[in-house]
């Protein structure tokens, strides 16, 4: 006989929309006792104006500009991003990969999307997607080429897999015409992106 039931899982009772089902999703929690509004307003609030690429971007014009930063950083990153006030919770063992001529470095995390939120905000949509975990891999020239990257051929691409234990950030090669920038100027023209791999710093005059 047909009956009316009450279904406990809160995943059952969200819309389809990303936007509304998050919404959803905060709201049950919080009527459950699990979540505490303002908490999580909080925790919202940092990543979206305190923590952010801006970070992992003067990390980087700090390393074009100072060389014994540079060998710290690539030696033992950790050490060194905490030396400058930075670190904590998704951003333990960070190892830090160098661009050159010879190489590009492409960061995927193929199981989840593991990332260096203290350094760099909040992942974007595509690097969580199925798509591209799956074919950073499998073909990262291709990829490379979507997101406005193209290679000589004389360049190899190096993938590193970010896990629970490991996460890494890109060190993009700095631009030419950039030599009379100072460090705030130069954080100003490294992109998400190019601490990604996939993509470059903007041009020397692009800093805004």
């Amino acid at each position: 006989m047909p009956h009316d039931h009450h279904d406990d899982n809160p995943h059952s009772l969200l819309p389809s929309e990303p936007a509304l089902r998050v919404k959803a999703l905060e709201t049950i929690l919080t009527e459950k006792g699990l979540v505490d509004p303002a908490a999580l307003d909080a925790i919202i609030d940092l990543y979206s104006h305190e923590i952010g690429p801006q970070i992992g971007a003067g990390i980087v014009a700090k390393a074009w500009t100072d060389d014994a930063f540079r060998a710290a950083l690539l030696a033992d990153a950790d050490q060194a991003i905490s030396a400058l006030g930075h670190g904590g919770r998704q951003g333990e063992h960070v190892v830090v990969v160098e661009n050159t001529p010879e190489t590009h470095n492409l960061v995927v995390c193929t199981l989840c999307s593991c990332y260096p939120w203290p350094l760099l905000g909040i992942p974007p949509g595509w690097y969580k997607s199925d798509s591209y975990r799956a074919r950073a891999v499998r073909e990262p020239r291709a990829v490379l080429a979507e997101f406005g990257v193209t290679l000589g051929e004389g360049t190899k691409v190096r993938v590193w897999d970010s896990t629970a234990e490991i996460r890494y950030l890109v060190l993009p090669m700095r631009p030419e015409g950039s030599g009379g920038m100072d460090e705030a100027t130069l954080a100003g023209i490294v992109t998400r992106d190019s601490m990604i791999g996939t993509g470059l710093p903007a041009a020397a005059g692009a800093a805004t």
